[in-house]
């Protein structure tokens, strides 16, 4: 997700809104990994079929619900969600997510194992209590991203398509207790995945390997230019 750089964190808060993003690298000819790779996606596909798309949905929302976002996730209840996850990608209807018009909107972030995000490590008053939004619209390849409670940061991005799944995320603006605009020193940038999508659902997985799970709250939203 979209992080703050440092310079520009608030001195208390010290909060970071984002896309936090993964991706996976390409597989070469004879590499093992990729060849497991393949093979699990394959029998994972094959068991999803069994299975219907709205009860892995609900099962995914319920194992989330618990969890404040990720922030008491045991490594056990982590990894119950990715699994889930996982079959819901295997039944991804949408191959181009960066072309469907699904994309476009502000979405809730429900669950991520960003720790840039949750800030487990800090007392709770110093991380962000309220929801966390992420705009995306696919026609201005413009994404945003949006705290409430306590701190309003914002930042916003361009998305550069590497593929019709993956986009790198180009950091220009932040603003900080949703007031003070600084622009963005060129550091920041990150690369987004989406995994699943439909109109209600997106499941992305960053750049570090982190996963994120977000609701379709507002599809007529448009992110600032």
């Amino acid at each position: 997700m979209l992080t703050f750089p440092s310079s520009l964190k608030p001195k208390r808060s010290n909060s970071r809104v984002g896309i936090d993003l993964s991706s996976s690298s390409n597989n070469k000819p004879g590499d093992s990994w990729g060849y497991w790779r393949t093979a699990v996606s394959f029998f994972q596909s094959f068991s999803a079929k069994g299975k219907d798309v709205n009860s892995l949905k609900q099962q995914l929302l319920e194992a989330i619900a618990p969890l404040d976002r990720g922030v008491v996730a045991t490594l056990q209840e982590q990894q119950r969600v990715d699994e889930i996850a996982q079959e819901l990608e295997a039944m991804n209807d949408i191959k181009e997510p960066f072309k469907s018009n699904l994309m476009n909107g502000k979405w809730e972030l429900l669950y991520t194992t960003s720790q840039s995000i949750l800030k487990t490590k800090r007392p709770k008053f110093l991380r962000p209590n309220g929801k966390i939004y992420q705009a995306i619209n696919v026609d201005t390849l413009r994404a945003q991203n949006m705290e409430t409670w306590p701190f309003f940061n914002q930042a916003t991005a361009n998305l550069v398509p590497l593929n019709t799944r993956r986009v790198a995320v180009k950091f220009d603006f932040f603003r900080i207790a949703g007031l003070i605009p600084i622009q963005s020193p060129g550091s920041g940038r990150g690369q987004l995945e989406i995994t699943y999508l439909d109109e209600e659902l997106r499941i992305s997985r960053g750049d570090r390997g982190n996963l994120f799970v977000l609701k379709m709250v507002d599809p007529s939203y448009r992110v600032p230019l």
